[in-house]
């Protein structure tokens, strides 16, 4: 484990590496000045350059990328050119609202996707399989945002069941905060599950084929035995590099998916971090995404290792 883990040492720093170049760079190269916006309206010429030495705008780009790694390593994540706080309490003022509906969402992914993809490898009935098999498919179809959309109709204008707008903390109150959390949750994590059982279902059905199920078979197991000792325990692998792989697009969905229920979470940050350039917020929240993406993928294979035996990390 602690070999695997120093062998990705050096990738890991040349994707963080690489990614805050593209991080620092992306903000910059869209349109507009962050000292246009600060100068409020009917700005004059001297005002806007006044404030571009201030914030250090008229330095080099190079040397300003230098000063944001080197605070960085030093624990320093800048401060918000606007609201003129430290990027740190920013991010930490909505952390917790984000971290809710992606963990939700990823317990949601796995338990969906594996339940689906079991169901639609096991049944064998064909219209049964047919209509999992279009299910599957809607999930994977339809965007998040419209299955938010439809999830507010249903339950919270037809049916007024849920609260679709702002959030509670699940700390500070479980149940009501569960009540605010369960749809965004389900909007996010319905097309994850759908990729992630379409492939489970491919894996399973390929592993019913092989010699060890006629063996079961022939020495008497039960179908479920079949399916969760032999043909899931053989399979789950699939799942399990799916979910990781399913990490980033949960985090970039739920900018989206914040936004329509209002949660005041990361997702909010970035889109106010958009529309005023307020670069150094931005280029912190892009590397954070790319930061916990990258884990989640080392984590991944440190549990496809140990829930089969065959797999030796770095091989």
């Amino acid at each position: 484990m602690v070999r695997f883990l120093i062998r990705k040492v050096p990738s890991l720093v040349f994707v963080l590496v690489a990614s805050s170049v593209v991080a620092f760079a992306l903000p910059r190269l869209a349109p507009g000045d962050v000292a246009v916006t600060l100068a409020g309206t009917d700005p004059t010429e001297a005002n806007i350059a006044a404030i571009r030495e201030q914030l250090g705008l008229d330095r080099p780009l190079v040397l300003q990328y230098w000063d944001w790694i080197t605070g960085l390593l030093q624990g320093d994540l800048g401060q918000s050119y606007l609201l003129r706080r430290s990027v740190a309490s920013l991010i930490g003022d909505r952390l917790m609202s984000t971290v809710e509906l992606a963990v939700l969402a990823t317990l949601l992914v796995i338990v969906f996707g594996t339940v689906m993809g079991i169901l639609v490898s096991s049944t064998g009935r064909r219209w049964v399989r047919a209509v999992l098999d279009l299910v599957n498919s809607f999930f994977i179809a339809v965007p998040s945002f419209l299955t938010a959309l439809a999830l507010i109709l249903a339950f919270g204008v037809l049916n007024r069941w849920l609260p679709v707008s702002g959030e509670v903390g699940f700390l500070e109150d479980p149940v009501i905060g569960f009540q605010f959390l369960i749809l965004p949750a389900i909007a996010l994590a319905l097309p994850p599950a759908g990729v992630v059982a379409r492939l489970l279902q491919a894996e399973m059905l390929t592993a019913r084929n092989e010699d060890y199920v006629d063996l079961a078979l022939s020495k008497g197991a039960s179908p479920a035995r079949i399916t969760v000792r032999h043909v899931l325990r053989n399979s789950i692998g699939t799942a399990v590099v799916a979910v990781g792989l399913q990490i980033g697009n949960l985090l970039a969905g739920a900018v989206i998916i914040e936004a329509i229920f209002n949660r005041n979470g990361l997702g909010q940050l970035a889109v106010s971090s958009v529309q005023t350039r307020d670069f150094t917020v931005l280029q912190v929240l892009i590397l954070g995404v790319v930061f916990v993406a990258v884990i989640c993928q080392i984590l991944t294979e440190v549990v496809l290792a140990a829930l089969d035996p065959r797999i030796k990390l770095g091989e």
